[in-house]
């Protein structure tokens, strides 16, 4: 070998451990990132009815992979596990992470040489009228072996630029198959949490109504002796109409509710599940885990999702500037050609060729250099859409623990209003028994009453739903679960790499 061979072969060796364009780095957490200008109170108020207990915030706290058992529900654990192993949702998302690591092992395979066989035999006739022998005529087999090599060398690292994001959308896509278990999870929960709503508002409608009743009945007897109007009884009945109307609009929402529940279990409406849920049958959780701010942007799934998106589009810019640069080939054959199958591989009827090439584009009206281009837009446009996962996951948590004190001050008050509406009606009702009061004021009370009794119940609703969209917005706990299937992974070739199902 000629000293000019030797270097060049030191040239394509040194270069083919190289790889353009950036090389990607995970974003830094935000330094100065917050969930509250002020300093977040130890605690919540509370208040003296089911669901009002104070809840502490935990800060460095870790949330639990299976969080939604903190309500200490064994309904809603049942129910969520009926969900994870039905939800279509879920079983979608399974397959694209499947078929994206899927792709990683295929683009694995073009670091490596093709290798193919091939054979062929022909039946002949030939003339030799042709070569200047129109009396000679032949009948032959030719019988033709052959395997085919073909490699191009990565020189410029474009293929493993290629391959690294392949393995970024698969990252995507794990991603995003932890942010479908949230999503299930939360929403199960969340449903859960209403159709416990609904059904205390229509206790509560119907326990209005009941007491309605009895006060109509006390306005006839009253009219009965002359101690009331007639208007009175109309303006009773009218209002006890009034609040049977609003029964099944609440009826309705409790029917579309379960319907919900039912599909995120996947299943159909006529498949709606045995379990029916209260706010007595829920627990409220107390400690409230609070993760740092540093922490948030590695637990939630949509960040770490954004962040795969970054990480190939960092990639692509780096296959970009490879493409412009000169594309090496290597090919090579050997095989066999004979007239028959007898000497097939004898050393006389053996054939061989190995050809190495190299292409540079010279001209393409800017093609390259615009498409480099566009994958450099494509990246500052994926780092632009990062940030905007941060803050809005930053936004997602403040507004939960906003959420979480309001609740609690709103159940105080709501208990107190609750509680005074009762005793006021209470008094009102005895003292238009001894025609102490009109009925005017009496209608006044029994509407007061009315209203506060449904709100001290949607209050109550509110901090356990609030609850559950803080642990959806700290990130749900993935990173304690093994959410991934098996064959979501996919088996690489002897040659490819495994990928990892844990992300750190």
């Amino acid at each position: 070998m000629t000293a000019v061979h030797c270097a060049a072969l030191s040239l394509l060796l040194l270069l083919a451990g190289c790889k353009l364009g950036p090389d990607f780095r995970t974003p830094a957490a935000p330094a100065d990132a917050g969930y509250s200008k002020e300093p977040l109170p130890p605690h919540t108020v509370a208040a003296a009815v089911p669901g009002g207990e104070a809840q502490r915030f935990v800060p460095g706290g870790d949330l639990s992979g299976e969080w939604w058992a903190l309500f200490h529900s064994r309904e809603l654990n049942d129910l969520i596990d009926q969900g994870l192993r039905a939800n279509p949702d879920l079983q979608a998302a399974q397959a694209a992470l499947r078929q994206a690591n899927e792709n990683v092992y295929a683009g694995q395979a073009a670091l490596f040489p093709n290798v193919g066989a091939n054979a062929q035999v022909a039946r002949e006739r030939i003339s030799g009228a042709s070569f200047g022998q129109p009396n000679l005529s032949a009948l032959l087999t030719l019988t033709t072996a052959a395997l085919n090599v073909s490699y191009g060398p990565d020189v410029f690292g474009g293929v493993r630029r290629q391959v690294e994001s392949l393995a970024a959308q698969a990252q995507y896509q794990q991603f995003q198959l932890e942010a479908t278990y949230l999503t299930l999870t939360s929403n199960l929960v969340v449903a859960s949490v209403q159709e416990a709503s609904l059904r205390g508002q229509i206790a509560a409608t119907r326990d209005i109504i009941r007491l309605e009743m009895q006060q109509l009945n006390l306005v006839k007897q009253q009219f009965t002796i002359g101690a009331a109007a007639r208007s009175d009884v109309l303006q009773q009945q009218a209002t006890l109409t009034a609040t049977q109307a609003t029964l099944p609009p609440l009826e309705k929402q409790l029917a579309q509710t379960r319907d919900q529940l039912t599909a995120l279990l996947g299943r159909f409406p006529n498949q709606e599940p045995a379990a029916r849920f209260d706010l007595a049958s829920l627990q409220l959780p107390t400690d409230l885990p609070l993760s740092l701010p540093s922490q948030l942007v590695q637990q939630r799934p949509d960040i770490r999702a954004a962040e795969a998106t970054l990480h190939a589009a960092s990639a692509n810019v780096g296959v970009a500037v490879a493409n412009q640069l000169p594309q090496f080939s290597i090919t090579g054959q050997v095989g066999s050609t004979t007239l028959g199958f007898t000497n097939m591989f004898s050393p006389a009827t053996a054939v061989w060729s190995i050809a190495a090439g190299v292409s540079q584009t010279l001209f393409d009206a800017g093609a390259l250099l615009h498409k480099k281009r566009a994958a450099v837009a494509a990246f500052d446009e994926a780092a632009a859409r990062y940030r905007s996962t941060v803050i809005k996951a930053f936004q997602n948590v403040a507004d939960a623990l906003r959420a979480l004190q309001a609740d609690a001050a709103a159940l105080r008050a709501q208990a107190d209003a609750e509680k005074t509406a009762a005793d006021s009606l209470g008094l009102a009702r005895e003292q238009y028994r001894l025609g102490a009061i009109n009925y005017l004021t009496l209608d006044t009370a029994e509407r007061t009453y009315q209203q506060a009794h449904i709100n001290l119940v949607q209050a109550q609703a509110n901090r356990y739903a609030d609850t559950a969209a803080l642990f959806q917005a700290l990130g749900g706990g993935w990173w304690h679960r093994n959410d991934v299937s098996p064959d979501a992974i996919g088996k690489p070739d002897r040659f490819g790499i495994s990928l990892s199902t844990k992300q750190d």
